[in-house]
């Protein structure tokens, strides 16, 4: 991607992003302070201050407004996203981040999403596939927006192994190198470098490395509790 067209993507992604972050926020009518607290703990992980976190705050108010047309938007980013489908799991793992911040995936939130995969050309096998990991990692105490909580000391040693194989989107008896094989394309996906060139704006890369962590860790898991 040359420079001005990744600038120009960048862009697109950066303002969609938090219109529709603030969107699925309001989707039930009002914005609980877990929606608050998560999206500005994204602007925090992605190191957003003064000029560039007003602007997210001023995108997140806009898409909050039921009368904001967000049509523009996602007919820009849809044309980004049918060449960069690494970029499209991105953004929907971001939104699914909110969405799930006070708990629940609400049936408001969820006709959002859906309408948001129909406009972004994102298929429903996708977006599950998606969902399920973003879900398993949440449950597990695994994401970044929950590290700190003291979850994870409490999850049994099969429960995490059984999220181990969700975050990586496999069945348990997956063989050694259909595993291998998996891990690797999912860190190629969300290799940081590599979506910054595709057009993930810079600020984003935080959040890219915290998936790649997931990923790794997850992995790691399960070659251990197999060599064990």
């Amino acid at each position: 991607v040359d420079s001005s067209l990744q600038m120009q993507i960048q862009q697109v992604f950066f303002r969609t992003t938090f219109r529709v972050m603030g969107r699925i926020a309001k989707a039930d009518g009002h914005v609980s302070p877990a929606e608050i607290e998560a999206a500005n703990n994204i602007m925090s992980q992605m190191g957003l201050n003064g000029d560039m976190r007003k602007q997210a705050i001023q995108y997140f108010t806009e898409g909050k407004d039921a009368h904001f047309d967000l049509s523009s938007d996602l007919s820009h980013l849809k044309d980004i996203l049918s060449q960069q489908t690494s970029l499209a799991q991105m953004f929907l793992e971001i939104q699914l981040s909110v969405a799930y911040s006070d708990g629940e995936l609400t049936l408001s939130e969820r006709r959002i999403l859906d309408r948001l995969c129909r406009d972004l050309g994102i298929s429903a096998f996708q977006f599950e596939w998606i969902h399920s990991r973003v879900k398993a990692a949440i449950a597990g105490g695994w994401h970044s927006s929950q590290q700190g909580s003291n979850s994870r000391g409490r999850a049994s040693k099969s429960s995490e192994l059984a999220t181990a194989y969700a975050v990586l989107g496999v069945k348990a008896d997956i063989s050694d190198a259909e595993l291998k094989k998996e891990y690797r394309k999912l860190m190629s996906q969300h290799h940081p470098d590599k979506l910054v060139a595709k057009g993930l704006p810079a600020e984003m890369m935080k959040l890219a490395k915290e998936k790649t962590q997931e990923i790794q860790t997850a992995y790691d898991k399960i070659r251990q509790a197999r060599k064990g």
